[in-house]
């Protein structure tokens, strides 16, 4: 199968309504959000014309997608999750935000590992909730002892307490290994704090063996994982996600009301399920470009940009790019997008650690990339593009 990262040019996408390719003008390369250019697989657009077809417009129903979930799961990872012990939630977000409600109160803690997706941030503190941060070391990978450390702190006073783990990582795409997650698991059950964990870019591990499921180890008995296809579809127009809790959370996620589910599109469910059940080989082709893409970058950065730091991701299609020797200062996205012309995420969004840094997506054709990385480079130097 063609590699889906080749079949739209750069006219082709300008023509798109989404944020991605509207919020900054024309003569700006997005390479910002988590959004990816291609089309959808063949199943992805049937599903959704057949059911525009008959009139297929209602309110969503969980157990044909969370069966599409299970399925996918026990294929790729050898896991196959109980459909009875999830819930529809619109998306992966409002789905962690509705978990952390039935664990944690306002005022609790919920540990996070920075740099870390900026929306964690946000959400948290909408929820009246606070951040206790274990910012990743030096290596990019867990840091235990700032874990226990973190957990004791968002304990102290012996409210309940949450940890937020993102598996894989974004936007540093490690992976992390079962013996890492046992071990965070078991630190945050001798503290006792409740784990939740967001997986939403697990089909997108280039060694397919490497992602462990958080719930098929024996701590995540009591931990949730909050699953969708919305990004290795690209789907995010079209949101639907899962709340999946392990054998001792099951009472606590019937807890979630009702209601929530129906803010899930029941066209996202039928679209993600229909790519869950018949879009493994297209999403093969995607992930064989994803990983030509991440090395293209090492290579275009080695001869154009070497002072950047970038460790080459073992998931996401999402590049942590080290900027601090280049000296741009803490916001370097903000310098190559007036510069250069190209729109990269602001580190310092991340969080801690992320000051210097800036987040670049590569899951566009290797035409447009080369072409950023260029601009990039014109930028560093400190020429208008």
């Amino acid at each position: 199968m063609e590699n889906p990262l080749l079949s739209l040019t750069l006219a082709d996408l300008r023509e798109r309504h989404s944020l991605k390719w509207r919020l900054y003008g024309d003569d700006v390369l997005p390479l910002w959000v988590a959004e990816m250019d291609v089309l959808p697989p063949e199943p992805v657009t049937r599903a959704v014309s057949d059911a525009m077809a008959r009139g297929d417009t209602g309110y969503p129903w969980a157990r044909d997608y969370a069966e599409a979930v299970a399925g996918f799961a026990d294929r790729h990872w050898g896991w196959a999750p109980d459909p009875a012990r999830a819930r529809l939630v619109p998306n992966v977000m409002l789905g962690i935000s509705e978990v952390l409600k039935l664990v944690t109160g306002p005022g609790d803690a919920v540990v996070l590992n920075p740099p870390v997706y900026p929306p964690f941030f946000a959400f948290i503190g909408n929820l009246g909730r606070r951040v206790v941060e274990a910012p990743l070391g030096t290596d990019g990978r867990l840091d235990l002892p700032a874990l226990d450390t973190a957990f004791g702190e968002a304990r102290r006073g012996g409210g309940p307490a949450a940890y937020l783990l993102c598996s894989p990582h974004n936007p540093t795409g490690v992976v992390h290994t079962s013996k890492e997650l046992m071990a965070a698991g078991e630190l945050a059950a001798d503290h006792g704090v409740r784990v939740v964990v967001d997986e939403i870019h697990a089909p997108l591990v280039y060694d397919a063996g490497a992602f462990t499921p958080y719930l098929s180890l024996p701590v995540g008995s009591t931990a949730f994982s909050l699953m969708s296809a919305s990004k290795c579809f690209n789907l995010a127009g079209l949101p639907s996600a899962l709340a999946l809790a392990g054998t001792e959370a099951q009472r606590d996620l019937a807890r979630m009301p009702e209601e929530v589910a129906f803010g899930a599109s029941h066209l996202g469910a039928l679209a993600q399920a229909a790519g869950l059940r018949e879009g493994d080989l297209w999403l093969g082709a995607l992930v064989a470009g994803l990983d030509e893409n991440r090395r293209l970058l090492a290579d275009l950065l080695s001869v154009r940009l070497p002072d950047i730091g970038y460790r080459v991701p073992d998931a996401t299609y999402l590049a942590w790019l080290d900027c601090r020797a280049v000296g741009l200062g803490q916001d370097p996205a903000a310098v190559f997008r007036r510069r250069g012309r190209v729109a990269l995420s602001p580190g310092p969004a991340f969080g801690t650690g992320g000051e210097g840094h800036a987040r670049l997506n590569f899951a566009t054709s290797p035409d447009i990339l080369t072409q950023a990385v260029e601009r990039m480079a014109v930028a560093a130097d400190g020429d208008p593009h």
